[in-house]
């Protein structure tokens, strides 16, 4: 019997993957342990085995598709096996979770469905990719179709963005622009007839711009509500990846579900700065492929990690995760850095970053932030962490919120440390200050051990030797 190759789950988020390239094609022979294929999921790619010795057949994993986690992208016959060619239905079928399968296990007869109204673009703009294979409910598709809706306009608030019944009666509550212009019209109209034949007839009630929202009307949810917006033309239609996918769905559910809480502060940097400059100093130098080089080369950030973690071990109680349940206190402080990708950002972490030194927190930041940028982490690399660092200070950001990244309870936003006037005993000095912003879920966190956690990060930062103990 052929071996399944699906698609496996390999981040703890994950619903869907992409493959992006297949090392092996229809027909050849593998060997079990090779790599297969590669996967692409919203924060890093990753190379699928083999998972047995043989040919490889029936490839229905396109590249650039989404599939969903445990179906099937292909099968292996073992040497001198029997082969028997998939249907085209059934290979369809394997990327699909409960489609044309009934409750019994035996596949439903295929037979040729006519495009619906809602299976059709909207007029006035472009197909979109995938419009046609909008995720429905068969009783939302119904309704959908019975009031001339296009399916493709609607967000789905079911599972996986699927169209439900309360999608269908939410755009119904909602008529759109040109249908309430032309009601008003119809109305006056039919006012006008009403009254005397001596009164003036009315005038007619000019439509209202399908392209112009109307006043009072709705936030706007579907995208067709949005694209009505522009001409058509002016415009292209960018598909979202995995990774923005993710980030949209994770920051909207961080903002709309965890009490956020603001704290700032400004921190002196001269200090600091002038014990990394003497640390960097004194590095020593290691032979490379390209030359001599120091062993390591403190950045400030460096600096700011080992802060945050002494920080959370100084003030424990901050250390922690809010559940339904109860509050998860951690032992360690593992701090998550945000490292801008293409396409989006990812949050590498710096495990137990309070018990090691600044040499090895800077060592190891290098080697997460450059395999981050090629999507080579591992999901442990980037899964869970106790409390994050956000940094745009080398964009000459002054300051700025982040949003806190579950299972967090705190980030903390560094903006540009810069030359400032300071009052000192009365006189005007100059010095080079950081403003930084701790988030906070108010679950977890109050406001005065929040407090309590920015003002320890703030005495390290500005007495930095206590960081070298």
């Amino acid at each position: 019997m052929p071996t399944e190759v699906i698609l496996p789950k390999v981040d703890m988020d994950m619903a869907t993957g992409q493959i992006s390239r297949w090392f092996a094609e229809e027909g050849a022979h593998v060997k079990k342990g090779d790599v297969l294929f590669e996967i692409e999921t919203d924060k890093a790619a990753m190379e699928i085995d083999a998972p047995a010795s043989g040919v490889l057949r029936d490839v229905t994993g396109k590249e650039g598709v989404d599939i969903a986690v445990g179906a099937a992208v292909a099968w292996i016959y073992a040497d001198g096996e029997s082969y028997a060619p998939i249907s085209p239905l059934e290979g369809e079928m394997s990327t699909k979770s409960t489609e044309g399968v009934v409750s019994g296990g035996t596949a439903l007869e295929p037979r040729p469905v006519e495009p619906t109204p809602s299976d059709r673009p909207a007029a006035g703009h472009p197909p979109l990719e995938g419009e046609g294979r909008t995720r429905a409910t068969p009783l939302a598709r119904r309704l959908a179709r019975k009031a001339g809706l296009n399916l493709s306009g609607i967000s789905g608030t079911g599972p996986y963005g699927r169209v439900v019944k309360a999608d269908i009666d939410a755009a119904l509550s909602f008529p759109l622009e040109g249908e309430v212009s032309a009601k008003r019209t119809e109305g006056a109209l039919s006012e006008g007839t009403a009254q005397s034949s001596t009164s003036l007839a009315p005038s007619p009630v000019e439509p209202t711009p399908p392209d112009r929202p109307l006043a009072g009307h709705p936030p706007l949810k579907g995208e067709g509500d949005v694209l009505r917006l522009f001409e058509t033309g002016s415009y292209e239609l960018v598909p979202h990846d995995n990774m923005r996918k993710t980030i949209a769905r994770r920051l909207a559910e961080a903002k709309t579900t965890i009490p956020h809480f603001y704290l700032t502060l400004d921190c002196e940097l001269d200090a600091l700065l002038a014990l990394r400059t003497q640390i960097n100093a004194v590095a020593p130098v290691k032979k490379t492929d390209k030359g001599d080089a120091p062993a390591y080369k403190l950045s400030v950030n460096d600096m700011v990690i080992k802060a945050m973690a002494m920080a959370l071990k100084a003030v424990p109680d901050a250390n922690a995760s809010w559940t339904e349940s109860a509050m998860v206190k951690h032992k360690h402080a593992d701090v998550g850095v945000a490292v801008s990708i293409p396409g989006g950002l990812i949050t590498p972490i710096i495990r137990h970053a309070d018990e090691k030194t600044l040499s090895t927190i800077s060592n190891e930041m290098k080697d997460l932030a450059s395999r981050a940028r090629s999507r080579k982490l591992k999901p442990e690399e980037y899964q869970g962490g106790t409390t994050a660092v956000s940094n745009l200070g080398m964009f000459g950001i002054k300051d700025f919120a982040a949003v806190i990244n579950p299972p967090h309870a705190t980030i903390l936003a560094v903006g540009a440390g810069e030359e400032r006037a300071v009052v000192k005993n009365g006189e005007i000095k100059i010095a080079t200050v950081m403003s930084v912003t701790l988030s906070t879920d108010h679950r977890a966190v109050d406001g005065a051990l929040g407090a309590e956690l920015l003002v320890a990060f703030k005495r390290l930062i500005e007495n930095p030797m206590g960081m070298l103990v």
